[in-house]
């Protein structure tokens, strides 16, 4: 049986597509760039959030070079003060992580969004949830696909590649799983589509949070 679930944030566990989108437009809009449609963020996001700027910027000839700096700055100063207005847990999520603790197996986010904002978040959506671990990107550690913090993370917790299960709803978390050695899940839900998972190689796909429950078990 499974003693490890590990899963990405957005668009895994919580919808927060209209935030990221809001945040990133508002920091455009400021510096004179023009915005997008928020559906349009679903393929924007994903990477990380200087990733999302490079993907979102439409950069002018001439453009000054810091100006990125500047619009991730202003990104980090709106959402973390709007990163909750109307992102929330997908359906089914809470009920399927007490599932989870019922039946003794752990769970943890690995995100590419900052690690001050995903912690943030965790603790706001799911309060008294016992996440083993909640981490973010952080500067030791390349972004995933790259698989060093899932490698940090199975050895603080002490479970080995094989005990675990890696949940996400892009190709990136399902990169992520197979350059960990880890199991992968896609999730039907979120923002990318399912011939995307299915390409990069998921070895299954949940339709519904509760299917999480019994592939782990």
């Amino acid at each position: 049986m499974t003693k490890l679930c590990i899963f990405d944030l957005d668009g895994t566990l919580i919808n927060s597509l209209y935030d990221l989108a809001d945040a990133m437009n508002y920091a455009l809009k400021k510096n004179g760039f023009e915005t997008h449609d928020r559906e349009k963020y679903r393929y924007m996001v994903g990477n990380g959030i200087s990733v999302l700027a490079d993907r979102a910027m439409v950069v002018p000839e001439g453009t000054d070079s810091d100006i990125k700096n500047r619009i991730l700055a202003d990104f980090s100063e709106y959402y973390n003060e709007h990163n909750t207005d109307l992102t929330l847990p997908y359906d089914g999520i809470p009920e399927m992580l007490d599932e989870l603790e019922k039946r003794n197996i752990r769970f943890c986010v690995l995100s590419n969004k900052p690690d001050i904002f995903t912690k943030q978040i965790v603790n706001d959506l799911f309060p008294g949830k016992k996440f083993a671990e909640v981490m973010g990107k952080r500067d030791e550690f390349p972004r995933k696909p790259d698989p060093t913090s899932v490698f940090a993370i199975l050895k603080e917790l002490d479970v080995k590649a094989e005990d675990c299960l890696y949940i996400g709803d892009s190709n990136i978390d399902m990169q992520t799983a197979a350059n960990a050695g880890i199991t992968s899940i896609g999730v039907s839900w979120g923002f990318r589509p399912v011939s995307e998972l299915k390409e990069s190689g998921a070895a299954f796909i949940a339709n519904k949070p509760q299917d999480i429950v019994e592939i782990a078990c």
